[in-house]
């Protein structure tokens, strides 16, 4: 939750920024876009680490074999995370009691969040795109 909150912070800076410059509908669509190419590069990435979770030192894999996610699964992850949060945020709050510790979109996208010294990254991957 609290890598969800840098990110968010993260993005709600380049939000006002945006906000500022454009006009208010634009801004709304620019801040979905922003949002997916956000989520989709960092967390499709090798790394699977977004400057929140970088600082919280977890990354999300896939669930079947712990692979990077790439582009596809990243975007329907994100996706997903605006069905978890619908309901009062109870799809977040469902990896307290998941025995997989998954929240909703990491079940519908078959990802799962987990530590960084336990799955390590490969070595320098931050902030490299997706593979093709």
């Amino acid at each position: 939750m609290a890598a969800a909150l840098i990110d968010a912070l993260l993005l709600g800076i380049v939000n006002q920024i945006v906000r500022a410059l454009v006009f208010e509908w634009v801004a709304v669509v620019l801040s979905f876009f922003v949002g997916f190419l956000y989520f989709g590069f960092f967390e499709g990435g090798p790394s699977g680490q977004t400057v929140g979770k970088k600082v919280l030192d977890i990354r999300v894999v896939r669930s079947l074999d712990g692979g990077p996610l790439g582009w596809a699964t990243s975007l329907l992850r994100h996706l997903c995370s605006y069905l978890s949060a619908l309901p009062c945020g109870l799809g977040y709050f469902w990896m307290l009691w998941d025995r997989e510790k998954q929240t909703w979109h990491d079940k519908l996208s078959a990802t799962v969040v987990v530590p960084a010294a336990a799955w390590p990254p490969p070595p320098d991957s931050f902030g490299k795109p997706p593979a093709a």
